[in-house]
């Protein structure tokens, strides 16, 4: 479903969850990711459906393992999903890097996720705020206090597909002073987001098998990439 691996695989890039980019057959990694989307009925292209989304991830993975650091985040979404960020208000982005979500508009802010993470054996508690960016972009702004205070957008850009099995493909670059901070790689054990605005993400139809499905690839810097498959249960 539109914006479920979004929420899910770049908000968890965003948040210094690099250990992602191991993949299962290079050591031993634990993932879970519980997602609710309410309604979980579908909308008609008639009468779309907004609806918000709410994720949950833990990660466990050794912490005697110096992870690879997430670069880039692509996803695409399936037929049946609706992106309506041009309906809605924008934050300009040199305001949001200058100034934070409070320079946006009220009606802008489309959802904010909390995370655990650990950085060298002490806890940090990053944070993410999602802002509308218009018909093409979303912007995830992510603050962490320790090991040192960083705040810094993460821009996403939206491309609407014309054929194929997908509808919508997004793409992000993570910031250097995102993956390290002070030294220090972040792991991310736990993080709990929630998205969604009236029928900024709206669903216009469920698929036979009932399943909003979606595929992701992240990208690091040892140069592999590590494909994710998922899904969520719908109805017609």
């Amino acid at each position: 479903m539109l914006r479920v691996g979004i929420v899910v695989v770049i908000a968890a890039a965003a948040l210094g969850v690099a250990a992602l980019a191991f993949g299962q057959d290079v050591v031993p990694i634990k993932i879970a990711a519980k997602v609710k989307v309410t309604p979980d009925k579908a909308g008609t292209p008639a009468h779309p459906q907004g609806v918000r989304v709410d994720a949950r991830i833990t990660v466990d993975i050794p912490h005697d393992i110096d992870p690879p650091l997430v670069q880039s985040v692509d996803v695409w979404f399936p037929k049946g999903g609706l992106y309506n960020g041009a309906k809605w208000p924008t934050c300009n982005l040199q305001a949001l890097r200058h100034s934070g979500p409070k320079a946006c508009p009220a009606r802008s802010i489309m959802g904010h996720g909390r995370g655990v993470a650990d950085a060298d054996g002490t806890k940090t508690y990053p944070t993410l705020t999602v802002v509308n960016g218009g018909a093409n972009a979303v912007y995830f702004w992510v603050v962490l206090r320790s090991p040192a205070r960083v705040q810094e957008p993460i821009p996403a850009s939206i491309e609407k597909l014309t054929s194929g099995r997908w509808s919508y493909h997004a793409h992000a670059n993570i910031p250097r002073n995102l993956q390290i901070v002070a030294g220090i790689p972040l792991r991310l054990d736990s993080f709990h987001a929630v998205v969604g605005r009236g029928d900024w993400i709206a669903t216009t139809s469920c698929p036979k098998d009932h399943l909003w499905r979606y595929h992701a690839e992240t990208h690091y810097d040892s140069g592999q990439n590590v494909a994710t498959d998922g899904s969520v249960a719908c109805r017609s």
